[in-house]
């Protein structure tokens, strides 16, 4: 007699998994080019820097899904990244704190950033590329300031093992990868907040209609893509040993990037995780790659302008046709 339970998740894997078939026959044919032209790419060191590489990605882009699926966007997510990540070295290596604290307060600050853009996104008419775009230069500006646009060095072991430390030979931020997108399966798939995100994005005020307070699922997914980009500052800047103004830069460009290319609309309302994760993967694929063969760094910025452009023309075709 066959288990229900493994019959619905054989089911979600499976429309899953063909919803996403041609990025995923995308990602394969990639992989098999790169491991073709450098056999280093297979290399389980390699396998595990694209691990540690995508980590940072990935959290941005749990935080951007959310946010482009309300129709939205969020740019502040690399000045966040910044700013925790010279609050986190700072309080370690200025002021003598526990790692533990250091954590604490960056993410309380970060948290502020989300509370802030958050509270006027979902209060006012003001277009979320606007005030998102000011909150980038802001955040760019405090990380400046903090540090005087110089590089904070962190010295603690501890501090050190979260971004850098392995369990057995697993790299620890596999673990964080799982972690937080068990916790961003969940919100979309299991709560009512999920759906209403899904709502809001789809028809506006259809959802003010229906009764959904628009505002707090608003406010909410900013928190929460705020949320997000203070994790990755954190892990950044124990994976560098250092706090750093000029960390994240063009950080939210990747976020995006990813999120389009898994299928999530611009305009809202249709998207899942699954596509976000195999987007992430595809960008971290292609970065890596285009590092092994001596790329210039300037031209992988055009590469990867061209897989937004491409994501998004897709997406207006797949408008079109319905």
């Amino acid at each position: 007699m066959n288990n229900p339970l493994e019959k619905l998740s054989g089911n979600f894997f499976y429309k899953a998994i063909k919803e996403q078939l041609g990025l995923i026959i995308g990602l394969l044919a990639l992989c098999l080019a790169l491991s073709i032209i450098s056999p280093v790419f297979l290399s389980s060191r390699n396998v595990f820097n694209i691990l540690r590489q995508l980590s940072t990605n990935m959290f941005l882009s749990c935080g951007m899904l959310l946010v482009i699926l309300l129709g939205g966007i969020d740019l502040s997510v690399g000045s966040t990244i910044a700013v925790t990540g010279c609050l986190v070295a700072g309080f370690i290596t200025n002021n003598g704190m526990s790692p533990m604290a250091a954590i604490f307060l960056a993410l309380l600050f970060g948290l502020l950033i989300g509370v802030v853009t958050g509270g006027i996104i979902a209060s006012t008419s003001i277009p979320p590329f606007i005030i998102t775009l000011a909150m980038m230069n802001i955040g760019r500006g405090i990380a400046r300031l903090y540090t005087s646009s110089k590089t904070i060095s962190i010295n603690n072991d501890f501090f050190g093992f979260i971004g850098t430390g392995y369990v057995g030979i697993v790299p620890t931020q596999v673990f964080y990868i799982i972690v937080v997108c068990i916790i961003t399966w969940l919100i979309l798939n299991k709560t009512k907040t999920g759906r209403n995100i899904y709502a809001t994005g789809g028809n506006l005020m259809a959802a003010n209609f229906s009764g959904i307070n628009t505002k707090r699922v608003t406010f909410f997914v900013y928190v929460f893509s705020s949320l997000m980009a203070s994790l990755a500052g954190i892990l950044l800047a124990s994976r560098m040993f250092s706090g750093t103004s000029t960390a994240g830069t063009s950080a939210e460009m990747d976020a995006i990037a990813a999120v389009v290319l898994g299928g999530t609309s611009m305009s809202g309302g249709v998207g899942t995780l699954f596509g976000t994760i195999i987007g992430v993967v595809l960008i971290a694929v292609l970065s890596n790659g285009m590092n092994l063969l001596g790329i210039d760094s300037s031209w992988q910025l055009v590469v990867k302008g061209i897989v937004i452009l491409i994501a998004v023309y897709i997406d207006f075709i797949k408008k079109q046709q319905v």
